[in-house]
């Protein structure tokens, strides 16, 4: 298990640093720029050129901060981002922890970065910093109840809160399951965006408005924490969202990691996509949506799938 986990680390590490890179290619080409192109062919090293630099930048802490707090926040942050994907079925033989109840676990643990978040905030002793992470805070509440709630959808369909049980229905009943819950997955799909603060739901770290939001005051590699959090939980909800509604590692030819990849890039696409073609929301809009049109949507889909299930005993 130390060896799983370790694997995963370093990994995950990689990934995140692709992923980034596969962003701004991604942003690039959809507003006609080159992206990066300097380090490395087709600029594959550019990512690891940031990285290096922002680790070897001064660690500044502000001498008005709650110290320990202010130290804690990111790694706090970042914890749970990683300790999720221990529950992930990558392959039908891959899977770290088999847990009966993986599909709580996520959801539970995942729900720990919030307190990150506000921490950050609240120890930085800046407006900016505060308004951020309050912003953050009841976004990130906010949206996960309807999440949660479109998650559950599936969990009526396969009978079980086991990640593998989920992947296996799916090829029990020759369907993915974002055949009979599409309206959970577009709740699902929302949601996730605004649960991660990413555009255009990014007004915890609104630029012109709060300067950088809640990690105003980190620099250095605390601030690579927060960033590292981020793109971790993006590539978590991936696949999260390709085990529950995309069959996992369910393939033909190909083996079932490189399904599963290839799933998750397909809805990380999606929201580079939406990165690159939609203005920031304002934050009324945002709370108002979340809690007058996702949360009874996804109630609704709970209610028929209950309904049809029942009716196909």
């Amino acid at each position: 298990m130390v060896f799983y986990g370790v694997a995963v680390l370093g990994l995950l590490l990689i990934g995140v640093m692709y992923a980034i890179l596969f962003e701004r290619k991604v942003i690039g080409y959809m507003q006609v720029r080159i992206g990066p192109n300097r380090h490395g062919p087709w600029g594959m090293l550019q990512t690891a050129a940031d990285v290096m630099k922002l680790l070897m930048k001064e660690d500044i802490i502000p001498s008005q901060v709650d110290r320990k707090v202010f130290i804690i926040a990111p790694a706090l942050a970042f914890a749970p981002s990683f300790m999720v994907l221990a529950t992930i079925p990558w392959s039908e033989n891959l899977v770290g922890a088999n847990l009966n109840i993986g599909v709580l676990y996520f959801i539970g643990i995942s729900s720990i970065s919030t307190i990150g978040v506000l921490m950050g905030g609240w120890s930085s002793n800046n407006k900016y910093s505060l308004m951020g992470a309050m912003r953050g805070v009841a976004q990130m509440i906010s949206y996960e109840i309807p999440l949660v709630l479109a998650i559950i959808g599936v969990v009526i369909l396969a009978g079980s809160l086991n990640l593998n049980d989920i992947v296996y229905a799916q090829r029990d009943m020759g369907v993915w399951f974002i055949v009979p819950q599409l309206l959970g997955f577009v709740i699902y799909l929302i949601s996730a965006i605004a649960e991660l603060n990413r555009s255009p739901f990014d007004l915890p770290e609104a630029e012109s408005e709060l300067v950088s939001g809640y990690h105003t005051e980190y620099s250095g590699f605390r601030m690579a924490f927060f960033f590292l959090a981020e793109y971790v939980y993006a590539i978590a909800i991936s696949a999260l969202a390709t085990t529950l509604f995309l069959g996992g590692w369910l393939g033909p030819i190909l083996p079932g990691v490189v399904w599963f990849f290839l799933k998750m890039c397909i809805f990380m696409f999606i929201w580079f996509w939406l990165r690159a073609t939609m203005p920031r929301v304002r934050v009324d809009q945002l709370m108002s949506f979340g809690w007058k049109v996702l949360i009874p949507l996804a109630l609704l889909n709970i209610v028929i799938t209950a309904v049809i299930k029942v009716w196909m005993g």
